[in-house]
């Protein structure tokens, strides 16, 4: 089962109700078992791309045969999918990576846990008027993430590609000094999902966008103008959890096939080119 849930990322989350099998209609762990002939309903929120489209894959090839019927959400922004696992209107997610997720749980003070990596989105540049990174010029108008942790993710691209130098975990476009912002670059901070839409600005010179919504868009690393590296890279996406949900049969059988080598197999084939990378 797959269902769109279209939120834009506001900042404020209003009146979400996912029904079907939530947290709070879940058996206990204690007494759970896992049968092909009954299989357990999980919820699990999703970026519509590629995490919902892996999950689409366990439903239908792997998780009948573990006991397992996942009841997919997809959803499009960044604080929803912690939000409702939070208040148990959803059982698991499955879009971030450590970096938000330690983040998310400083800040907002979730009593989360999470699994191994499974996946990798580069993060990559695109431009609608440029077609190399030299041609970038001086005072360049850059469309750029105004999340922390994949602000200083995207900088890291541009430090690559030689347009800033001596970036730090911490640093974000507002702190840039002239040493390191040589080009005199010009940053336009916008919600992660809305970039695509900052490439098409003619007054946006260059646009640094995640993978999830490079796909969604029906874009390609190929053709971006740079890519982030994928070796030892820190930002996997993982399968998240509260953490009274640990030892939750359908979790752990979740968070197995997710690392199996159908999955991993099921990536490398559904991706070629790399815009999904296995992290195991």
């Amino acid at each position: 089962m797959r269902k769109s849930l279209t939120l834009l990322a506001t900042g404020i989350v209003t009146a979400l109700t996912l029904t079907a099998c939530g947290g709070s209609s879940a058996p206990s762990a204690e007494t759970q078992t896992l049968d092909p002939a009954k299989p357990a309903t999980l919820s699990v929120g999703a970026s519509p791309v590629p995490q919902a489209k892996i999950l689409e894959f366990i439903n239908q090839d792997l998780a009948p045969k573990a006991g397992l019927k996942l009841d997919i959400k997809e959803i499009e922004d960044y604080q929803t999918p912690n939000t409702a696992l939070s208040d148990g209107s959803l059982d698991t997610n499955y879009y971030q990576h450590k970096p938000w997720f330690d983040d998310q749980v400083k800040t907002k003070g979730y009593k989360f846990g999470h699994g191994e990596g499974v996946h990798i989105e580069p993060y990559a540049a695109f431009s609608e008027k440029v077609k190399d990174i030299s041609e970038i010029k001086d005072g360049a108008k850059i469309a750029i993430t105004n999340d922390p942790s994949n602000q200083v993710r995207a900088l890291r691209v541009l430090e690559k590609a030689g347009l800033v130098k001596d970036i730090k975990d911490d640093t974000s476009v507002i702190a840039l000094t002239d040493e390191q912002n040589p080009k005199k670059l010009k940053f336009s901070e916008n919600q992660p999902e809305l970039l695509i839409n900052d490439l098409k600005d003619p007054s946006v010179d260059l646009a640094l966008i995640n993978g999830n919504f490079i796909l969604k868009a029906g874009l390609s690393t190929k053709d971006a103008l740079a890519v982030e590296s994928t070796e030892n890279n820190p930002y996997a996406n993982f399968l998240a959890w509260r953490e009274e949900s640990k030892d939750d049969a359908r979790i752990k059988k979740l968070d197995e096939l997710l690392h199996s080598p159908e999955v991993k197999a099921f990536i490398e084939k559904e991706w070629p080119n790399g815009d999904v990378t296995p992290a195991f």
